[in-house]
């Protein structure tokens, strides 16, 4: 009679061990991954702001030939098992043209590809581009419960190999769609060109780097178009914005709380932080030769040039000429 009350026994025990392995498991799957418990589908619109301007960057801001701009957005709605890019890692070969050269093909079969083999990407979205460094481009995009992660790119043109996105931001939060969204983005290097400003020539670097943000100090060189070292970090130079669209056509959620004043900001040349941009001027030339007459002290002068004007306050030129005295060689 024992063998029967001890099989019961046994039974609820491990009936109640599987109740709590699958009540751990509800919002996680089996490689510990983050399951998305809400609705299997969500639209967002999606709204970059660029705020590359003259002020915020005054440092070999590109006026012209071709003047400060944003790439077309390129991104994907995806799950963890795919990347578009990340920090301190290798780009694809698909995202170097795109960071290079703005060409979107090879990046594209890249995302389809992993689409296909691995069903990690449920779609692509794009947005067109921004023909100056302010202003805004949108598009809508569609998540799913399994694909809920949002990468995109844009190229920072002109540029060696420069871009702005975000990687894999989950809008799924807690069991449900995330209703808005906002983030301000900075500069990075892909890795893949060695140039420091704006407007360098194509010069490939090898071994290929990976991904690194630039910063106000970093890389930490005074031909740097970023290199502001006076600043503790840039300001931001372009923003993201995501709202969650109702099922209806085109028809906005409204904004959570202490977002609004955010949506659809506009930039324009004279907005935005001032930042200083102190001059800078060359080395001292080599001193002339001493003029003067015979038998008195000569003087001799040697000069430096402006190589960057001073913006927004920043520290004024020093004095360009200077003067000493000498003994004459040739006297008269």
């Amino acid at each position: 009679m024992e063998n029967p009350s001890l099989a019961s026994t046994l039974g609820r025990a491990l009936w109640t061990l599987l109740l709590a392995t699958l009540s751990s498991t509800t919002g996680q799957s089996f490689g510990g991954e983050s399951v998305c418990m809400a609705r299997p589908l969500a639209k967002y619109s999606i709204t970059f702001t660029g705020k590359w301007s003259q002020t915020a960057f005054p440092k070999q801001y590109p006026l012209f030939r071709p003047p400060a701009q944003w790439s077309s957005l390129l991104g994907a709605a995806h799950s963890s098992d795919y990347s578009m890019w990340r920090k301190n890692e290798y780009v694809s070969n698909g995202l170097r043209d795109f960071a290079e050269r703005g060409e979107a093909w090879a990046l594209m079969r890249e995302i389809e590809a992993a689409g296909e083999k691995l069903q990690s990407v449920h779609g692509v979205f794009s947005a067109p581009a921004v023909p100056s460094g302010t202003g805004q481009t949108s598009t809508e995009l569609e998540v799913h419960s399994r694909h809920s992660l949002v990468s995109f790119v844009v190229r920072i043109v002109p540029s060696p190999d420069w871009f702005v996105g975000i990687d894999s931001l989950d809008l799924c939060e807690g069991g449900r769609w995330k209703e808005q969204v906002a983030m301000d983005l900075y500069p990075h290097d892909a890795g893949t060109d060695s140039g420091f400003t704006f407007s360098s020539p194509n010069f490939a670097t090898i071994p290929q780097d990976t991904v690194t943000e630039i910063t106000s100090s970093s890389p930490s060189h005074p031909a740097n178009s970023f290199y502001y070292p006076r600043l503790k970090s840039l300001p931001p130079i372009a923003r993201v914005t995501l709202v969650r669209l109702r099922q209806g056509p085109r028809a906005f959620i409204p904004p959570a709380p202490g977002l609004a004043s955010r949506d659809n900001e506009i930039v324009d040349s004279l907005s935005g932080p001032e930042t200083p941009l102190d001059c800078e001027v060359s080395l001292w030339s080599s001193w002339g030769l001493c003029a003067g007459p015979c038998g008195k002290l000569g003087a001799k002068t040697r000069t430096r040039y402006v190589r960057v004007q001073p913006a927004n306050n920043g520290n004024p030129c020093p004095e360009l000429e200077e003067e000493a005295e000498c003994v004459p060689d040739n006297c008269v």
